[in-house]
């Protein structure tokens, strides 16, 4: 009976021994990894949320919510310029941005590649489908005195001379060609916030490719001149045209139709036998 007490006794005191090896093993071990743990922490780089574009983004394009996403930058190189967490790109009223340079995938979107809300990114963005640009030539006459800003409509007056075919008309024809067309530029300039009044050497319009064509045709054979519209006018121009003769009040009379006096023929007779001969002469009276 002492004998298996004794055993047993022997037995738990090398299981326990084992245990306890186990265990400081086991303790060791994390207390390694611990430590390397927190070796490796200090060499982690802080970063900060940073948008970046979720698709490639062409010049004009409107900016959406749907074309950027945040990711984890590092804090010591940060572009200049970038949008964080800290500073949001899409609040709460602001108006529309666009996209002022290209830019690809997983770039960093900057102040300097997007407008600033409400501001366009230039012509291209004020272009509707189907739209084209035109440059019109104009002088301080033919643009209003400077009086035009972007944005403002106008109406454009085409003046020169009807080709050969129509002479019924006298000297030069002035006539509306086109009602209501949307300015988008002012020379070089896309904005209308200017506050004083400048010379314009060329306009910028908005126009279908038909119009385009109109309006080429015209500045290459005559003058274009242009008419400002008001604010609040809908009203849709009727065909205008005016010549000279209309313009001073000349009404053409009818052209009478003068009958050729008839020829007089003056013959003499003479007879042959049994036959009378009629011969013409001169008439004398």
């Amino acid at each position: 009976m002492r004998l298996i007490f004794g055993l047993v006794l022997v037995a738990g005191l090398g299981l326990a021994g084992f245990a306890v090896y186990m265990a400081q093993n086991y303790i060791g071990a994390y207390q390694n990894a611990l430590a390397a743990e927190r070796k490796n922490s200090a060499k982690i780089v802080p970063t900060v949320g940073v948008y970046v574009a979720t698709r490639t983004l062409a010049y004009g394009e409107e900016l959406t919510k749907e074309d950027t996403r945040l990711v984890r930058w590092p804090e010591n190189a940060i572009p200049e310029g970038a949008f964080t967490h800290e500073d949001p790109l899409f609040q709460e009223g602001d108006a529309a941005r666009y996209v002022l340079r290209a830019m690809e995938k997983d770039e960093a979107l900057m102040s300097v590649k997007i407008s600033e809300p409400g501001a366009d990114a230039g012509l291209t963005s004020r272009l509707q489908k189907g739209q084209r640009a035109f440059a019109i030539k104009v002088d301080v006459a033919s643009g209003v005195s400077g009086f035009l800003r972007p944005g403002d409509r106008v109406d454009v007056y085409w003046t020169g001379r009807p080709p050969d075919g129509d002479r019924g008309r006298a000297g030069d024809v002035t006539k509306l060609i086109e009602s209501g067309i949307n300015l988008i530029a002012i020379d070089q300039t896309a904005f209308g916030e200017a506050t004083s009044t400048t010379i314009a050497r060329t306009v910028t319009v908005a126009a279908t490719p038909q119009q385009v064509a109109a309006l080429a045709q015209a500045q290459a054979t005559g003058r274009l001149s242009l008419s400002l519209l008001g604010v609040d006018d809908t009203s849709v121009a009727e065909v205008v045209q005016v010549d000279q003769k209309t313009l001073l009040g000349i009404v053409d009379e009818p052209v009478r139709e003068v009958k050729k006096a008839e020829r007089e023929v003056c013959t003499i007779r003479t007879r042959k036998g049994a036959e009378v001969v009629e011969i013409p002469i001169p008439c004398t009276n």
